[in-house]
Formats: structure tokens, sequence, C-alpha cells
């Protein structure tokens, strides 16, 4: 009995201690936190699809010739000739068309003969025929050098915003204006009223002229140093087709390849050097028109060599068909007017394209061309470039590319265009369509550029066939089904 006393004395001790606090040598233990891991959590990357394959299509480049728009040897016309399908049966599509002012050197530009020029541009328009004309106004038709007059200042300006509208209204068949006006036909040397000479008079008349134009369209001047002393520093493509005065600022030789200075074109008054104007007009000339003719033979200058060197330099677009006739003679003889006339301008042929064979509804068309320019210009005015989808339905989008930046030699671009989820399945044809920007022309197939290309072009409707698309529902790849357009991502 005292033994179970004692033990229960013990047991009640142990038990108060333990609720009554720590002895002084006992040392309290913490609960550690939980532990923490340093590395990054766990992520689930999503398969990306799988997209349809791609094939390449390469082309057979054709050497025939091609009768493109806004470019090529020009003939001569006038107001009163409005036969202009004749022109293109002859494989012109440029023609050169001078307005004589002659009989209002003092007086405003009658009503009469503003309105004959919009009939004139109207006739142009509605022929359907594919020309357009580069104009020109002047008050004498020569001679040289002591030619009939030309007029003052005040009324140049005046008659310059008289065709002002004219200019504007149908500034969609009209290719470019050559500055004209000054001097003998217009071409800014033997002004009766001294105008060639004066420097602010000529800045005034080079303004007034490119505001009298729209923003899409240049003017042309018959001298390097006309051009240089006003922009000295030669236009970049950084700056080009900026709608400024200078990126719309070209240059037209009248007497190309006549003498060792084309009679005066070049070093004129010694204000520059030939070797400075040629070294300035090639960098400037890849953005901006350059054409002319040649006003007389000078071998071995005028022959083929020199003049396919120089409009290769030059760029050239455009050049006379009717002078000088000794000149174009012995490039027939010498054998390179058929390349020249091939070459004015741009000359483009499709060498592979790399695209997907099939694609679902919503999914994506990665479509890569490379072309080659083997004309001696881009394309000098704005063009849009549409890809355009055949089938079952037709679709078309505007791509965001620059052809007047297809210079000379080989060019490429890669687009990703995705179809709308409503696309029909079928087969499509896959075609490039070069028109006209303007909604007068568009639909004209003449006015379209055609590839030189076998078996490409289709003459009916301007397009250039790429390839074949089959739209098929099982075709996989990144496919958004709430897609409505057809539009570029990428």
């Amino acid at each position: 009995m005292k033994k179970l006393t004692l033990m229960g004395a013990l047991l009640l001790f142990f038990t108060s201690s333990c609720t009554s606090g720590l002895a002084p040598t006992q040392i309290p233990i913490e609960t550690p936190p939980p532990p923490t891991s340093t590395l990054p959590p766990p992520t689930f990357t999503a398969t990306p699809a799988v997209e349809p394959s791609r094939a390449n299509t390469s082309y057979i480049v054709s050497d025939e010739f091609l009768q493109n728009p806004e470019r090529g040897f020009s003939s001569e016309g006038d107001l009163d000739d409005l036969d202009f399908n004749e022109y293109y049966e002859d494989g012109v599509t440029l023609i050169y068309t001078t307005v004589m002012l002659d009989e209002y050197r003092e007086s405003d530009i009658p009503q009469e003969l503003l309105d004959q020029m919009n009939s004139y541009f109207d006739a142009m328009r509605s022929s359907g025929s594919g020309v357009k004309t580069i104009l020109r106004f002047a008050y004498n038709d020569g001679p040289y050098p002591n030619p009939e007059p030309d007029a003052s200042l005040e009324q140049i300006l005046r008659h310059i915003e008289q065709v002002s509208p004219v200019l504007r209204t149908n500034a969609d068949v009209i290719v470019w204006l050559e500055a004209g006006f000054v001097g003998a036909w217009g071409e800014w040397h033997a002004s009766t009223n001294g105008l060639d000479k004066d420097q602010q008079a000529k800045l005034q008349i080079m303004t007034a002229l490119l505001d009298a134009m729209p923003s899409d369209r240049s003017v042309l001047f018959r001298y390097p140093v006309d051009i240089m002393s006003v922009f000295p520093t030669p236009l970049t493509e950084e700056f080009a087709y900026s709608g400024s005065y200078q990126s719309r600022v070209g240059f037209h030789n009248d007497c190309f390849l006549a003498s060792e200075n084309d009679e005066k074109t070049y070093a004129r008054d010694g204000v520059f050097t030939f070797g400075e104007e040629l070294s300035y007009l090639g960098q400037t000339t890849q953005f901006v028109p350059v054409g002319g003719e040649s006003c007389a033979p000078n071998p071995p200058r005028s022959d083929c060599p020199t003049a396919l060197s120089e409009m290769s330099l030059l760029h050239f677009t455009e050049l006379g068909d009717g002078w000088h006739p000794d000149v174009l003679a012995s490039w027939e003889e010498q054998g390179c007017y058929a390349e020249i006339e091939d070459r004015m301008g741009y000359r483009l042929s499709l060498t592979e394209s790399t695209m997907n064979t099939e694609a679902s509804p919503g999914g994506i068309l990665h479509l890569t061309v490379n072309l080659n320019n083997d004309g001696f210009a881009p394309p000098i005015n704005p063009r849009p470039v549409y890809l355009v989808l055949s089938g079952v339905e037709s679709f078309e989008i505007l791509l965001p590319i620059e052809p007047r930046l297809w210079l000379s030699g080989n060019n490429s671009f890669e687009v990703k265009v995705r179809l709308p989820a409503t696309l029909p399945t079928g087969e499509y044809n896959v075609s490039l369509w070069l028109p006209d920007p303007y909604e007068t022309l568009q639909d004209n197939p003449r006015y379209a550029i055609a590839f030189a290309n076998e078996g490409v072009w289709d003459a009916s409707t301007g397009y250039n066939l790429l390839s074949t698309l089959k739209v098929n529902s099982d075709a996989g790849g990144n496919i958004d089904p709430t897609a409505t357009d057809f539009e570029v991502i990428e």
C-alpha cells in the first residue's frame, strides 16, 4: 500500500513538472518550416501543329517579246489621233504626246483646248487599248539655235496652273510628264526669254510642275545640272517613293549618245563633270524614270556596246522609236535592237516558288517566290501585288510587297497567308496579279504586268500562275476555325 502511494506521488510530480514549465537545463525544440524547392514549376508545352509539306516549282524563262505597260519604245502621237488600239497592235504601250501652246504665248489656254485634252485622255482610257502617254507642253518646234519664242515666266506659271486639273484628273493614263515649256521644243535650252539661264525661274517652274502632278507621278528634266543643282545628294532607297519633290524628279536625254557629251546634255556650263553626273544619275535613276531619244549617229559611241552599257547604268525605261532613224537602224544591223526593246524598263521572270501542296480551311498558305529582273529598271510607277486563289470561289489579297524595288537581278519575297475557315474544299490556282493601281484601269489585263515565263501568263485575267493548292479539311497544320478573311499574317 505504501509502495503504491510512493509511486503515485512520483507520477504526480512528473505530471506537474510537465505542465508548469521547463527545467533550466532543457533546450526548446522548434518545428522546422516545410522545405522549399529552387527549381521552377513544371511547364507543359503543346506539340506544335505539323504544317503540310511544301513543294518547289521551277519555271521556264521565255525569250518572247512582252508588251508590258509603262515601258519600251514610244511612238509619237497628237491630240487628234485617237486610234489607240492601232498603237497597241504595233507593239507599243507608250505614246509620246506634245501639246503645242504657240498660239497662247501671251494669253490663257482657252477652255476649248483644255476640253480637247480631257477628251483625248477619256478616249485613251475608254479604248481599253493598254496604252498610256508621255506628255510635254511646248511653245515652239525649234529650230536650233534660233528657235521661235517661248513664253515669259509669268505666262508659263499661269499655263501650268491651268493644266493642273487636267493632269490630276487623267493621271491614270499619263505615265509621266516631261518638264517642257522652256526653250526650243520645251527642252530647257535656247529660251528666248532667258529662262534657261535663270536659276530662280527654273526652280519656280520645277516646283509648279511637281505641284501640278499628283504625288504618284514624276516630272522628267532634260539636263542633269538642273537636277543636281537643286538636289545635290543622290536619291536613296530610304527616301524613294516618299512623294517628296526629289523622289519624283526623273531624267530624259533627247540626244542619247549623239556626241562625247550627248550634245551638251552632260557637263553643261562646266558646273559638274560628265563623270560626276553619270555617277549621280546611276544612283538616283534606280528609283525614278528615265527616257528620251537619240538625235544623231555618233559611232562608236552610238553603237550597241555603249548603248547597252549606258541604258543599264541609267536604268532606261523608255526611248522614242522615231529618232534618230540612223541610230536605230545601226542597232538593228549590230543585233542589239531586240535586246534593247526587251530590256527597257522591267522584264520580270519567275525562277522558283515554294508553297504548300495542300492546306485546311482556316489554315496557312506559306509562299516564297524568287524572281529575276532582266530589264534595265524596275517598274517606275506604283504597282500593287495581289495573291489570288481561283477555284470553287476566288479570293485576292494585297501583299505588303513593293515591286518598284525589284531592281535588275535577283529578287525574292516570302509571305504567310491565313485562309478563311469557310473556304470550300477543292483545288485552286495560286497566282500573282500586278494590275494598274487605278480603279479605272485595274480590271483591264493589258495594264497588268506579265512575267516572262512559259505557261504562266493568262491574258484574259492578267494573272501569273504560280502553282495549285489543294484545300483539304484533313490537311492539318495551324488552323484558326474562326478565320473569316483571306489575310496576310506574316
